[in-house]
């Protein structure tokens, strides 16, 4: 009988010097997860406290700030930098999927990410790259922010390596696709003042989507509104545990492994108690490869009765429809494997 769960992973032996055994029991570990559900709590990552404690004040701050005042760092969509305000996104229009309202999603964000300064010599360009807004009223949030992402980053790094061991590559496989990585932080508010939304009307905090890269490492509060697709089309709750991250791999991943490695659905349905949506604050860090990287499916995961799944396409084309979708509002018409999964979802 099928039973859904997210399992906890110790990933210390990979952040340290492990020995041998210790590093093979983490990547059988990691390797079902991501045949299974692909989803994993991670522990023993290694950031530290003061690390976390510095976002949540950063995130507080910024986020505490007038509406007015925050709408000064919208960027243009396609940079996929600055502030996204309430109602302005729809997620599941990335995967060709009509929101129950047009551009629906209620929660706020503050994105961040490499710039094309960051690589030199690389074909890196502020097209794909964009430079960072900061929000000059919030003088300690750069600070919060660039050490956390650094610290998230080296996370999304480690686990690169783990992957390469568990899909039998090359050590340094990896490196080839992430050396000038797109890496973008999404800072999420999932709050809204009293009166600002109808509390009986079907909620979304953020629809069903799959994220777009390699892997994602997420912070987020230990307050209930996660939900991921189980294979058997259910709708499951997912919280933190208690010190873990919640990692998933996404499309990047699935296409390397010809869909062997799940690139899951997932969405937000906030809780709404005593009348009101209670706060929930998270940060996503994208690990989602280089711009001009070519991705298709590896040979070893595709054969006569196996045949590739998707055409070899680059991180940015598959970025840059997706974005278009969630964004402005466009159709993402090639994602029908997504679509067809929230579809059945829905009944």
């Amino acid at each position: 009988m099928y039973r859904f769960h997210v399992p906890t992973i110790d990933i210390s032996p990979w952040v340290g010097r492990g020995s041998e055994d210790a590093r093979a029991a983490v990547t059988a570990a990691v390797d079902h997860a991501c045949r299974t559900v692909g989803f994993m709590q991670i522990v023993g990552h290694g950031i530290p406290d003061a690390v976390l404690r510095d976002l949540e004040q950063g995130l507080d701050a910024f986020f505490g700030l007038p509406l007015e005042d925050k709408k000064r760092y919208v960027r243009p969509a396609a940079e996929n930098r600055g502030y996204t305000p309430p109602k302005s996104e729809s997620l599941s229009y990335s995967l060709g999927i009509d929101p129950v309202t047009r551009m629906n999603d209620f929660f706020e964000a503050f994105n961040v990410g490499t710039s094309w300064r960051e690589y030199p010599g690389t074909a890196a360009t502020a097209a794909d790259y964009a430079e960072n807004t900061w929000p000059e009223a919030v003088p300690a949030f750069q600070d919060a922010v660039e050490a956390y992402f650094d610290e998230a980053r080296r996370v999304a790094q480690t686990l690169t390596h783990v992957f390469a061991a568990a899909l039998r590559v090359p050590e340094d496989f990896f490196h080839g696709l992430t050396d000038h990585s797109i890496d973008v932080l999404r800072m999420n508010n999932y709050a809204l003042p009293p009166g600002s939304i109808e509390l009986g009307a079907e909620l979304t905090g953020m629809g069903e989507h799959t994220d777009f890269g390699l892997v994602t490492v997420l912070w987020a509060d230990r307050v209930a509104g996660l939900q991921v697709l189980g294979l058997d089309g259910s709708w499951n709750d997912v919280m933190p545990a208690e010190g873990a991250l919640l990692v998933n791999i996404g499309d990047v991943a699935a296409r390397l492994t010809n869909d062997k490695w799940l690139s899951t659905l997932h969405r937000v349905k906030p809780p709404v108690i005593d009348g009101t949506i209670e706060r929930r604050r998270s940060a996503a860090f994208f690990h989602d490869g280089n711009a001009d990287a070519v991705v298709g499916v590896l040979p070893h995961f595709a054969s006569p009765e196996a045949p590739p799944l998707y055409e070899p396409v680059t991180v940015a084309q598959h970025i840059a429809a997706k974005l278009a979708g969630s964004r402005a509002g466009r159709k993402n018409v090639s994602a029908v494997r997504e679509a067809a999964r929230v579809t059945a979802s829905r009944g």
